[in-house]
């Protein structure tokens, strides 16, 4: 899609000639770790020095590049200014940002997750962008995933969530409770009544996670602004026991198999041997290729509140090192956060909007995308802080352990709340 921009730039008036001075903050950001060669751009080294006054630097993934690659053009034809856009692995882009941006090397821009925030903003590398009121025209969600400290560090573009798959065939109603759901499973005739991928080691939080929500268990609490409190330990909470029990049971009956991996769910739902799989957006396709007739349902409860899954929000940072804020902010406010580009990137990602203007065309446009927007729009943030990263070896561990009848349930779970608290000590 050509993205083409006909309203006035909102931020214009503040691109006086001092701000097309102002150069990125360095040219050389693009180089890749261990010395393999840099990629290049337009027949030049990406480590070579802006040749222009203005320009900025974009770190952005292959998969997004065309996009931005019109908006970047747009861009340069309002104001003046380059974009110099630097393709990178995303699964490289955090640590890379890191490492250059003290060094004055990094880029403008970077494409990535939200749930970097907590390394980003710790080490310093990364500036607040203000939303203004532009964050009015965003999913809540989105901008509260971009948020740390009461600060916003970037304009979102992406949802990405689980959901529950349906294949309509063996179930033409969707289920309200978890229970109804592997009712009408068994009922089907299906080899499984219901299939969600697990590791063997270490389950899987992140699919398990909305279910244990139903029970009023979620990680951290969170501040009086829905930030997350590190503080605030809730995991080992009542309605945690209640979740571990819960899952002792769900094992012993069957239901949840830590023999079952993300590739053989994904082979048997689509080999029609379930009715039910929860999975994301990225399952979907080889499901519809394989002659599945697929709905996307909200994910059924099993405790007394809804089953909300985390939520995943890529979106575009901001350097702390930029020397040319003004129009790196113009750039991803008035372009990037546009309902052109906004609805340009969903048509090649797949992924709910961001903006609420192309979320709503979006849902509007595709039943896929519509029912894993809806439980995105009331799914809550993975949590960005640094701390999470000590929650998560001893969780999926002990969710086996759980699973596999491997001890008193309460009591791992126990002791798993006690390692986590041990460890954020």
């Amino acid at each position: 899609m050509r993205a083409t921009f006909s309203a006035p730039i909102r931020l214009g008036a503040l691109l006086g000639a001092g701000a097309f001075a102002l150069t990125a903050c360095g040219g050389s950001g693009s180089e890749e770790p261990s010395g393999s060669p840099a990629p290049e751009q337009n027949g030049e080294s990406s480590n070579a020095a802006p040749e222009a006054a203005g320009e900025l630097t974009v770190w952005v993934d292959a998969d997004r590049a065309d996009v931005l690659a019109d908006a970047a053009e747009d861009f340069e034809a309002d104001t003046g200014i380059a974009v110099n856009l630097v393709q990178q692995d995303f699964g490289e882009i955090r640590d890379q940002f890191v490492s250059q941006v003290p060094t004055g090397e990094g880029p403008d821009i970077a494409v990535g997750a939200h749930d970097w925030l907590g390394v980003l903003v710790t080490n310093g590398v990364v500036a607040p962008v203000e939303l203004g009121d532009s964050a009015n025209d965003f999913e809540q969600v989105t901008v509260d995933a971009w948020s740390y400290d009461g600060q916003t560090y970037g304009v979102p573009y992406s949802i990405e969530n689980i959901a529950l798959l349906r294949n309509t065939e063996l179930a033409p109603e969707a289920p309200e409770t978890f229970d109804e759901m592997i009712e009408m499973g068994e009922a089907s005739g299906a080899t499984y009544p219901f299939l969600v991928g697990l590791d063997p080691q270490n389950a899987d939080p992140y699919h398990l996670y909305p279910f244990q929500m139903s029970f009023g268990a979620p990680v951290f609490g969170t501040n009086e602004d829905g930030s997350y409190n590190p503080e605030d330990l809730q995991i080992g909470n009542e309605g945690g026991q209640e979740f571990a029990q819960w899952l002792a049971e769900q094992g012993e009956a069957g239901v949840l198999n830590t023999n079952i991996d993300g590739d053989l769910a994904l082979e048997n739902f689509n080999s029609g041997d379930s009715p039910f799989y929860l999975t994301g957006p990225w399952n979907v396709p080889a499901a519809q290729e394989n002659g599945i007739d697929v709905a996307v349902d909200p994910i059924p409860a099993p405790g007394d509140s809804p089953a909300q899954p985390f939520v995943g929000v890529q979106g575009f940072f901001l350097s702390a090192q930029s020397e040319n804020v003004v129009a790196a902010t113009n750039f991803l406010i008035n372009y990037i956060g546009s309902p052109e580009v906004q609805t340009a990137l969903y048509e090649v990602g797949g992924r709910a909007p961001a903006l609420t203007e192309s979320f709503d065309a979006a849902l509007a446009d595709d039943e896929i995308v519509a029912g894993f927007g809806a439980v995105g729009a009331d799914a809550v943030p993975m949590p960005s802080i640094p701390e999470m990263g000590a929650v998560w070896d001893f969780w999926g561990a002990t969710q086996t352990a759980i699973i596999n009848g491997e001890g008193d349930p309460v009591e791992l779970w126990d002791r798993m709340a006690e390692d986590i608290e041990g460890a954020l000590d």
